[in-house]
């Protein structure tokens, strides 16, 4: 028997057994050894405010539409951030150039499941980086996310970028931009998080509950204002103080999956007096000018490669590693009511 974690109500989580699936033709069988938990996107469906529990994402016309009035949940194995080992592989697709064998690690999208069949063309070249740390690579689409906010905001050498939202997917980009020879300041209110942003190469880590993170771009750079800034909070306040932060043209990168009303933004200042470029910077694809170069797998591939290299460490990131079954609906209260308590919680499948 196998195990899925799927949300039954607002916050309210269970980890049920499933049966064994059938192995289809052109497909792979994976037992999951880690899996991340995006404190994010995720929890908006933990928490019951994602727009895709109300309404339906309507993909001919790019619009959301009024959704079923049936309940949304259970909402089954919502997870993006696996990996595991492959156990079986059909017939069909056994030996082909790039695809996994039995044995190998590979690490996709299959939720949050102990088992999964997956399609053979999602895990093609998904077998991990030679001696890289099988954990590192539940970091793969949060650092693909991470990557495109970068690719977004096209930092230069020698820049000010300020990054605002240090979780865990702020935390990469901080280390990305730093990377990339930007000079970061990383702003966010959580010291653990502050902390290990200065660790990732931060030159300056501001809480921006005692200082404006506008205010100190301007004293480091002789009263400009930062090149670029990266919102990953997804919080309106933060909008609004990643726009003041930068120079007259400057860049503000909107990465974070903003809930609600804009409450807090206000576009009639230096949004408008400084005219501020604000861009959207969405997982589902690149920035448009590099859409002919780059894409979601080889941003995944260029993050696992530098993982790989020692460029950067997720699993520093790791801060909780929950056994499944027992502890995985205290982890999710935990990321809900705790935050600052925490940065990655992976679940570990590996003596469940």
């Amino acid at each position: 028997m196998g195990t899925v974690v799927q949300f039954v109500g607002t916050r309210r989580v269970e980890v049920v057994e499933t049966g064994e699936e059938p192995l289809p033709p052109a497909s792979l069988r994976v037992r999951t050894m880690y899996s991340g938990i995006s404190a994010g996107t995720e929890l908006t469906a933990y928490r019951g405010t994602n727009p895709y529990l109300n309404r339906t994402w309507d993909e001919q016309q790019r619009l959301f539409v009024p959704g079923d009035a049936t309940s949304p949940y259970p909402v089954v194995g919502w997870g993006y951030s696996e990996v595991g080992v492959v156990t079986e592989v059909s017939a069909d697709v056994a030996g082909k150039p790039g695809m996994p064998a039995v044995d190998d690690v590979v690490w996709g999208i299959w939720g949050h499941r102990s088992e999964a069949v997956v399609p053979a063309s999602k895990l093609d070249g998904h077998t991990i980086p030679p001696g890289l740390d099988p954990l590192a690579a539940t970091f793969a689409r949060v650092g693909a996310v991470a990557f495109n906010a970068v690719l977004a905001a096209e930092p230069h050498l020698g820049e000010l970028v300020t990054v605002f939202g240090q979780g865990v997917i702020g935390l990469l980009a901080t280390r990305l931009a730093t990377l990339s020879g930007a000079r970061v300041v990383a702003c966010d209110t959580i010291p653990l998080r502050l902390a290990t942003a200065s660790a990732f190469g931060a030159v300056a880590a501001v809480d921006v509950r005692e200082t404006s993170a506008a205010e100190l771009a301007r004293s480091l750079t002789d009263g400009r204002g930062a090149d670029v800034a990266v919102e990953l909070s997804g919080t309106h306040a933060a909008l609004h103080e990643a726009i003041r932060s930068v120079t007259v043209g400057g860049r503000v990168v909107a990465a974070g999956f903003y809930q609600g009303d804009a409450m807090g933004l206000r576009l009639g200042e230096e949004f408008h007096h400084n005219r501020v470029e604000l861009v959207s910077s969405q997982i589902g694809g690149p920035p448009p000018r590099l859409a002919g170069r780059w894409d979601q797998d080889r941003m995944n591939r260029t993050f696992l490669a530098l993982a790989a290299d020692g460029a950067i460490d997720p699993v520093a990131l790791v801060s909780h590693r929950v056994r499944v079954p027992d502890g995985v609906a205290a982890a999710y209260q935990l990321l809900d009511e705790r935050p600052g308590e925490a940065l990655q919680v992976v679940l570990d499948y590996t003596e469940s």
